[in-house]
């Protein structure tokens, strides 16, 4: 892409690492010598436990690709078909939006071309999309010289884009020769053996084994001839008769072989569209210069060569401004009169990179997208930028039953199973990102209206729910998703809820028809018995023969601080379905991080019938920990942490329905070789709330001894007690031991009875618990774990069996390594 700018404060590093690999010159002497790719790992590297990441090359090692030797190939393979989605212009949330024109392709860049991660990782810092009613085709954008010049996408953002309905195509980039690039390498990509396109023949092998859709060609190194512009359409054209694959063209390159942008679509670079009757590409990106005489002509010539003007793509920038950028919008999408082509925008992650937190990225994400006040139906503004919901209908791709959402972002702090948190953490996978409401956010109200969220801080599945809160005066009616749900005789619509306290959710179900798609029916949820989570299934019996238009939500009544929070949302047929367990469970290799640390490759295999997902878990004494989950056959753990001594940890692997019912596991064994622990607490500093005296100080909790007497512990009388030790950098911990009272010698009557662990990494992070005790009437007790932190906490809340108000610990030790 031309025309570069600096990218924009904030998130410098991220920002510097998406960019400076696509923009930065080689050093001189990088360019005297065409950098390679690292070569396929031999036959032997499967074993290996390491982290998979996204593949990329350059044309010659891309000719040595094989998945069966490729170890990173099993975990980048998508599992989630592309969907069928529908656009009712009846029920585009804008009135000035078109259904069936234009349509929009985006850029992006989700990491470095060379640490594109294949299965997502522990980092809740990421750019989560979540606005994919709007997008068409997804490029996962990258390449550069030094890394690889062709980048395929990894799993996680095939998975999230097909199951939103939404192509996506990886790229080959030959960057302009001011950044590294080579005119062989294009020459080698294009060569011909026979009747064949080598190279060509990869990108196919690729595109089906991987599961994606096409190829995004980016051709702006220039030294190319008329010759080599034709073996490059010829390619194209082989390539799709190979297909399916679809390709889209970048408006560089023109017939002559000279780099000359166009910014349209001209008699100089047409036949990478079509050729007489030959389809060369699917699509054409137009650089960012256009303007409206050129789109027009465009149009023009798009139409007489048989062709549609949208598959033309109106080229947008935003990685330096976002939503700040300028654009000719008239041009592309005039007022009142049909789309003219295709839009194009050019890194919409700026919404990402350039914030400073991620409710900072989803605030701007929503004005990117929605427009300036939240809600796509009023995007009135005195800003030039009035969002993409302005001008291009919702389309969705809810379409087929099952349909199941817990509101999942992708990303998350913890992990929740069926209300119940399995594993605490952050963490990141577009795989388990559910189908996004299709209206972000649509509030009917009379009165005060409701603010609808996706909410971090609980969830029913995954990391995140619904959540509406806000003064309850009026009727508040929510429109969360455009469907096409046909309605059986045993279909069933089922609301998982929560609230404050048990009592009325004043919360109905609110579903229309597509025979009055504007019109809802309410289906009241009742009342809540608990705090907790509750299922709420409705009967739709009696709509039978009918299909659902839309899903919403309506709530009634009066209730001056609403707070709901809706889990699930899920509509199916007969009884909830559950699949046989995965069989052949193993472990394909292993990485020892440290002594108490393994990284892990995992598969197994599919049993009959459709999964949504699998989560894979490790077996402990008092229960089980999730360690993360994937629609794939195949899975990476990247840190399994030794509990205490143990020589082996079993690990569980359970397939997940589409309709979310659980088989039973499958289990398998990783084995710990013997390994020397030490207590990290001992002798180091130690702060306390309070002391009882001068000699009982925090740093005696810490000093190794408890057989000193009075005087060899630390105690407090303050009314919170806590107990804090730096450990000086982050560590692996496996076990807890608090020596009470009694290990010193005396009452047992003093032991600590309730009391919490805490741990965090960073002085600047929330405390995480990482055990919690109460009842406990012993002298020593030991809490194995699972944790890396730098920072640990002891919180006593009773510190005796009596009314003594005296906390007495004699010793707080922190193994591991």
């Amino acid at each position: 892409m031309r025309r570069h700018l600096p990218l924009t404060p904030g998130r410098a590093a991220i920002a510097a690492a998406l960019g400076l690999a696509l923009l930065a010159p080689l050093p001189s002497a990088a360019a005297a010598d065409p950098p390679r790719a690292p070569a396929p790992p031999s036959a032997a590297a499967p074993a290996r436990g390491d982290q998979p990441h996204a593949s990329y090359w350059h044309p010659d090692t891309l000719l040595d690709w094989d998945p069966g030797t490729d170890p990173d190939a099993p975990f980048n393979r998508s599992r989630v078909p592309l969907r069928t989605r529908v656009s009712d212009p009846a029920l585009r949330a804008n009135a000035n939006a078109r259904a069936g024109e234009g349509g929009i392709t985006g850029l992006v860049s989700f990491g470095p071309t060379s640490d594109n991660p294949s299965q997502g990782s522990a980092d809740p810092d990421y750019y989560a999309f979540g606005h994919w009613q709007y997008l068409d085709k997804l490029v996962f954008w990258g390449g550069s010289a030094s890394e690889g010049l062709i980048l395929a996408p990894n799993a996680t953002v095939i998975d999230a884009a097909h199951r939103n309905g939404v192509k996506v195509y990886g790229t080959v980039f030959f960057p302009p020769t001011a950044y590294g690039g080579r005119i062989q390498w294009v020459r080698d990509f294009a060569r011909r053996t026979g009747s064949t396109f080598p190279v060509a023949d990869k990108l196919v092998e690729v595109a089906r084994y991987y599961g994606f859709d096409g190829w995004f060609v980016n051709q702006e190194t220039a030294g190319g001839d008329a010759a080599l512009a034709t073996d490059l359409r010829d390619e194209m054209r082989y390539a799709r008769a190979l297909g399916p694959v679809d390709f889209m063209w970048y408006d560089a390159m023109t017939e002559s072989g000279a780099v000359s942008w166009q910014d349209a679509l001209t008699s100089a670079n047409d036949s990478f569209l079509q050729e007489g009757t030959r389809r060369t590409s699917d699509s054409m990106f137009l650089d960012f210069g256009w303007n409206a005489a050129g789109l027009d002509s465009s149009r023009t010539l798009a139409r007489n060569l048989g062709r549609s003007e949208y598959e033309l793509f109106a080229g947008i920038d935003t990685e330096a401004n976002g939503y700040r950028t300028s654009v000719p919008w008239n041009a592309v999408f005039p007022p009142g009169r049909p789309h003219v082509t295709s839009l194009g925008i050019y890194r919409p992650e700026w919404t990402y990179t350039s914030s400073t937190d991620r409710a900072d990225s989803h605030a701007r994400e929503a004005r990117f997208w929605d427009g300036p006040h939240g809600d796509p139906s009023d995007t009135t503004t005195a800003s030039a930028w009035k969002g993409l919901a302005h001008y291009v209908a919702e389309s969705s791709a809810v379409t087929a039953k099952p349909f199941v959402t817990s509101f999942g972002a992708g990303q998350g702090d913890f992990h929740h199973s069926a209300g119940v948190r399995v594993a605490t953490g952050g963490w990141n996978n577009l795989s388990l990102q559910d189908v996004p409401p299709t209206y972000r956010w649509l509030v009917e109200s009379d009165g005060t209206a409701l603010h609808p969220s996706i909410d971090f801080t609980d969830a029913y599945e995954g990391g995140s729910s619904l959540r509406l809160t806000g003064r309850l005066d009026a009727v508040n009616t929510v429109r969360l998703y455009q469907t096409r749900l046909p309605v059986a005789d045993d279909t069933r619509l089922s609301v998982v809820v929560r609230t404050p306290a048990a009592g009325p959710t004043r919360l109905s179900a609110a579903l229309a028809f597509t025979d009055a798609p504007t019109t809802f029916t309410t289906l009241d949820l009742g009342s809540t018995t608990t705090s907790g989570w509750e299922p709420k299934t409705l009967d739709l019996s009696a709509f039978a023969g009918r299909t659902i238009a839309q899903i919403g939500l309506r709530a009634s009544g009066s209730d001056a601080s609403y707070d709901v929070r809706v889990g699930q949302i899920a509509v199916y047929d007969g009884a909830v379905d559950v699949t046989a367990a995965p069989t052949a469970f193993g472990v394909l290799g292993a990485t020892d991080v440290s002594p108490t640390r393994k990284s892990l490759r995992l598969s197994w295999t599919a049993p009959a019938g459709p999964v949504h997902h699998y989560e894979v878990y490790r077996r402990d004494a008092g229960g089980r920990t999730f360690l993360g989950a994937t629609p794939n056959d195949a899975y990476f753990v990247p840190g399994l942490d030794r509990v205490g001594t143990e020589t082996s940890t079993t690990l569980e692997v359970e397939a997940v329905s589409a309709e979310y019912g659980r088989s039973p596991a499958a289990t398998t064994s990783v084995g710990w070789s013997p390994a020397t622990e030490t207590n990290l607490a001992l002798n180091r500093p130690a702060t306390a709330s309070g002391s009882c005296n001068s000699a009982e100080t925090p740093d005696k909790a810490v000093n190794g001894s408890v057989s000193g007497g009075d005087a060899d512990k630390w105690c407090t009388t303050t009314s919170a007690k806590w107990l804090e030790v730096d450990l000086g950098s982050v560590r692996a911990l496996n076990r807890f031991v608090v020596r009470h009272a009694a290990a010193g010698g005396e009452n047992d009557t003093w032991n600590t009875r309730d009391f919490t662990v805490k741990v965090r990494a960073s002085a600047g992070e929330p405390w995480v618990t990482a055990a919690s005790v109460t009842g406990n009437t012993a002298a020593v007790t030991t809490h194995p774990v699972s944790v890396t932190a730098r920072f640990l906490r002891l919180e006593v809340t009773r510190p005796t069996q009596t009314t003594d108000p005296a906390a007495r610990i004699y010793e707080w030790e922190a193994w591991g390594s």
